[in-house]
């Protein structure tokens, strides 16, 4: 009980890609990018393990973006005719790349850093993949020219490349979905069927990602003008405690999610964020432990996985490292208590 994992991403080293930001440029090329992105992943493990984190990642060392880390080698997909364009609801531009052919995969995307991952640890893996509805809202379209068609085109994408990591040992399927907290009446309507499609057939434990986004300065200022109680969840965790996905993971951390709208998800696992990305100071584990305290109000203990409330990809990495060892000490004092040992 009281398990602790990540969101996904860890900050890169900087002989990899240039720290700090997100589609950070790439150090190296060829082989030694390669060898790189292996290196770079044995690392994250071992950091992980180091911290005592219970269900580690890859910590996404082989992808430059969560979303265009996948799109890189899908056919249809034209990284040569990049625009610019507002995602999450225009929070924020980037340039991202169009649609403009049917969609196929070329071959496995991530089996490359999942075999090494898989290879490298003992504990249970998970494994993200960006979610249909989040990287229909992080591309362009001249093909399809319908959002429903294409999340359930690059949904049957992905649930050809999560058999494949089943396949290699990956025991956590993710798939984040920050949009989810963008465009509440789509996902009922269309997002959570993108992401059944996503996740048929999957033997392995299944997860969906809902946050308010990295700790980057166009999410920090949105953040800021939601008012006193942040209710985006109330809106969509009914639909998804009657989906077929085991896991949900939400932000609480240095949040104003009213935590008893953690009760709406009953009957799931909640990989509960008890880690703030969006601050530059390490948590106290009694912090951590208060987070979790009051999550266990709405949550029964077997099922609340403490976790960072998002990928920590743009943070400093002595700092991420700081947070995933407070986030398992935090975890740690409130297991002594329900198991009646001195914390």
């Amino acid at each position: 009980m009281l398990e602790t994992t990540i969101a996904g991403s860890l900050p890169k080293p900087v002989w990899l890609a240039k720290p700090r930001m997100l589609w950070a440029p790439w150090q190296l090329a060829g082989e030694d990018l390669a060898e790189g992105k292996h290196d770079a992943t044995l690392l994250a493990l071992k950091e992980q393990e180091d911290a005592g984190i219970d269900i580690v990642t890859d910590g996404e060392q082989a992808r430059q973006h969560f979303v265009h880390g996948f799109l890189e080698r899908i056919d249809g997909v034209d990284f040569g005719r990049r625009v610019t364009m507002g995602i999450r609801n225009n929070r924020y531009e980037a340039l991202v790349p169009t649609v403009t052919g049917p969609l196929r995969r070329t071959g496995s995307v991530h089996a490359f850093e999942a075999e090494i991952a898989r290879a490298h640890t003992k504990r249970r893996l998970k494994f993200t993949l960006p979610g249909p509805m989040t990287i229909v809202d992080t591309i362009a379209d001249t093909y399809y020219g319908d959002k429903v068609a294409l999340a359930m085109a690059f949904a049957e994408l992905l649930n050809d490349e999560a058999r494949e990591l089943t396949a290699i040992g990956v025991d956590v399927i993710q798939f984040d979905e920050p949009a989810f907290n963008v465009y509440g009446e789509a996902v009922t309507e269309w997002g959570i069927a993108a992401l059944h499609r996503a996740a048929e057939g999957l033997t392995c434990k299944t997860a969906v990602h809902i946050c308010y986004g990295y700790g980057i300065k166009a999410n920090i200022d949105w953040k800021a003008g939601l008012g006193p109680e942040w209710r985006h969840y109330e809106a969509i965790f009914p639909a998804l405690a009657a989906s077929r996905i085991d896991q949900i993971s939400v932000e609480c951390a240095g949040s104003k999610v009213p935590i008893e709208l953690l009760g709406l998800l009953g009957g799931k696992d909640v990989l509960l964020g008890a880690i703030d990305v969006a601050s530059e100071r390490v948590e106290k584990p009694e912090e951590v432990a208060a987070t979790v305290e009051r999550a266990l109000s709405f949550v029964p203990a077997e099922r609340l996985f403490p976790c960072t409330n998002c990928g920590m990809a743009p943070m400093g990495r002595p700092l991420a490292i700081g947070k995933l060892v407070a986030l398992v000490a935090g975890a740690a004092l409130v297991h002594a208590r329900i198991s009646g040992r001195p914390g």
